[in-house]
């Protein structure tokens, strides 16, 4: 049975305050329900050699994290905090599995690649057309790559941060949401997020809102698409130029490393 209001104020007290590790195991099991949503929201085919049960373990390290790590007393929802963190602990064993097939992955390299040469050239986000005429290939293979770079999730925040597999990886949405996450230090944590959300202010409004409805409300790019009233893959072209646009002013501020 879910907690009722009453009882979930008791248990995040008694857990935070007093330290009961019976406490902790009912915030767990109440916030259960979150990890088999979040992944069956975040990958609808799974990749071959993983099934459901291998995405709901990886969840789970991330919701334990999440109430581990959580403040109460802060404005934040707790849902909001543990759903990013469960998120990311299921996108971090997939790139473990390295799941995408490497000719996939060297296209999206070179996607990658293309979108910022342009940029660059232009001074601005490049077009689907200005970037298939750039690569050689058709709008709709441009389309079915951006869509496939959004779904494999190997372009985000946490990689404009510079994440990589050691222990103190800073993770984008613990900087925004957590403002007690200490990544390299708490100078230079407050600093990078300083930075960080003020990119963020920077974004023109629809790409502003993309990465506001993906990484604190949680929604997938084609529910994205559908507040929008766009397709599902001009969202990831919107998600994709969002992170070119922060990449560069992170490293113009010398926040991040080229």
């Amino acid at each position: 049975m879910p907690l009722t209001p009453e009882q979930l104020n008791r248990a995040w007290r008694e857990f935070k305050v007093e330290g009961h590790p019976t406490a902790r195991v009912e915030l767990i099991n109440h916030y259960s329900y979150l990890v088999k949503i979040t992944a069956g929201r975040l990958v609808t085919s799974l990749p071959g050699g993983l099934d459901r049960e291998d995405l709901v373990g990886a969840g789970v390290i991330g919701l334990i994290k999440s109430v581990d790590q959580f403040d109460p007393s802060r404005d934040v929802k707790f849902e909001t905090y543990a759903i990013a963190l469960i998120r990311g602990a299921i996108l971090e064993m997939l790139r473990d599995e390295d799941w995408v097939p490497r000719s996939i992955r060297e296209k999206l390299k070179a996607l990658d690649k293309a979108m910022h040469a342009l940029e660059r050239s232009h001074g601005r986000p490049a077009t689907e057309g200005e970037i298939s005429e750039y690569m050689g290939i058709t709008n709709g293979e441009v389309n079915e790559l951006l869509v496939r770079m959004g779904r494999t999730n190997i372009y985000s925040l946490d990689d404009i941060l510079g994440t990589s597999d050691s222990d103190d990886q800073i993770h984008f949405i613990e900087l925004i949401v957590d403002e007690n996450s200490n990544p390299g230090g708490e100078v230079e944590g407050k600093e990078i997020r300083r930075i960080l959300a003020a990119g963020v202010d920077k974004l023109p409004d629809r790409e502003r809102l993309v990465v506001a409805l993906y990484y604190f409300e949680g929604l997938t790019f084609k529910e994205i698409g559908r507040v929008l009233g766009v397709s599902e893959s001009r969202v990831y072209q919107l998600h994709t130029q969002a992170m070119n646009r922060l990449r560069n002013f992170m490293r113009a501020e010398g926040a991040v490393h080229s």
